[in-house]
């Protein structure tokens, strides 16, 4: 089962249960989906889902953080839920170990040798860590690392 399919599924389940907090969280989700595929017209395979999903998840973030500093509560809460829902879709994690792998591997298969090749390594780093790392973690170490050899 896809990604995608995954989601409808929840959706169907959200409905059934009742559940409207969680059904109009999962109807967002869909409906960026959905507007993505119309304006790219293509059909998104995981990956791509997943990409979406981590940039709603950013969104969140950014709007807990303003709620928190303005004091509003209910609103932070609300996206708190929203938030955690969205991170229930996405893979798996990657520990530090396994990043700073990733990282070492990248920067060899490129062969970069300063911060001018930091396009090329995070080039090859993103389809590979997109939802399972922070990539501002991610390019502050492959800036580090470059910076340092």
């Amino acid at each position: 089962m896809t990604l995608k399919e995954r989601i409808n599924e929840d959706m169907k389940a959200a409905m059934r249960a009742r559940e409207a907090a969680r059904l109009g969280a999962i109807r967002l989700l869909l409906a960026a989906i959905k507007q993505k595929e119309v304006d790219e017209r293509i059909v998104l395979d995981d990956t791509a889902v997943v990409a979406v999903i981590d940039k709603m998840l950013k969104q969140r973030r950014d709007s807990i953080a303003q709620y928190d500093a303005a004091g509003r509560q209910d609103l932070a809460d609300a996206e708190r839920f929203e938030a955690d829902l969205l991170t229930t879709y996405m893979p798996a994690g990657l520990s530090a170990d396994e990043i700073a792998l990733a990282v070492s591997d990248a920067i060899a298969a490129t062969q970069a040798g300063g911060s001018g090749d930091m396009g090329k390594v995070m080039g090859v780093l993103k389809p590979k860590l997109a939802g399972r790392a922070d990539m501002t973690e991610v390019s502050r170490l492959v800036k580090a690392r470059l910076a340092g050899g």
